[in-house]
């Protein structure tokens, strides 16, 4: 069984300029997700897109490290990411691969133990895909939309705001930093999600996700 991780990391970014090779703790951003793959029993070869050649000056840290020029139309800021991973398969030779394993770059206190941790967990499932989550800190049914007239509701009734979050069922969110899934199903509808997508759960302090200056720790 053969495994790809691909890392996409664009050059461009409004919150933080070259926010994926920004010091986190005392190294480039970028690096800690490739490092976290390099470390997975799983990952057969890792793979870093980018549109900016000096991201993958830095990402080459070893000669283990793939890189891949992405073209400028597919680094724009509403750019999505499932035709980058298209590109990279396109690329190559993905006909050797069995599985996908998506990593952000801005998740980097995702390990190489999450990484065989949520591996070994689609294959224990057989599932097509998974997503790492980790449970919403303030519930969804919980809160309250403005309507037409200004006056408040709650987001789907009026009940829902008031209702003890321990009667709630709990709610989750993909926390960006592991998608897994087979070649073959990804190759079929280029999309990350299936009906048959299971998940990994993560903690809430490990599911930090670098979007702001006050996110970097030095």
């Amino acid at each position: 069984m053969k495994v790809i991780a691909i890392i996409p990391a664009r050059g461009g970014s409004k919150g933080i300029p070259k926010k994926n090779i920004i010091n986190f703790k005392k190294k480039p951003l970028i690096v800690w997700s490739i490092e976290a793959a390099l470390n997975s029993k799983f990952v057969t070869d890792v793979y870093v897109s980018s549109d900016d050649d000096e991201i993958l000056k830095i990402s080459k840290i070893n000669d283990q490290v793939n890189t891949i020029k992405r073209p400028a139309a597919l680094a724009q800021d509403n750019s999505k990411t499932e035709p980058v991973l298209a590109h990279v398969l396109n690329s190559i030779d993905s006909s050797v691969y069995d599985y996908l394993i998506l990593l952000q770059p801005t998740s980097p206190l995702r390990t190489a133990a999450h990484i065989d941790a949520a591996f070994s967990k689609i294959l224990e499932s057989k599932a097509d895909s998974l997503i790492s989550i980790s449970e919403l800190e303030h519930h969804p049914l919980k809160t309250f939309t403005i309507n037409p007239k200004g006056f408040l509701e709650g987001i789907i009734n009026s009940k829902f705001p008031f209702i003890p979050r321990q009667s709630l069922p709990k709610a989750f969110r993909a926390n960006g930093a592991i998608y897994i899934i087979e070649i073959a199903s990804f190759l079929k509808k280029n999309v990350l999600i299936t009906n048959r997508t299971t998940h990994f759960l993560m903690d809430i302090e490990e599911s930090v996700d670098i979007d702001s200056n006050k996110d970097v720790i030095q």
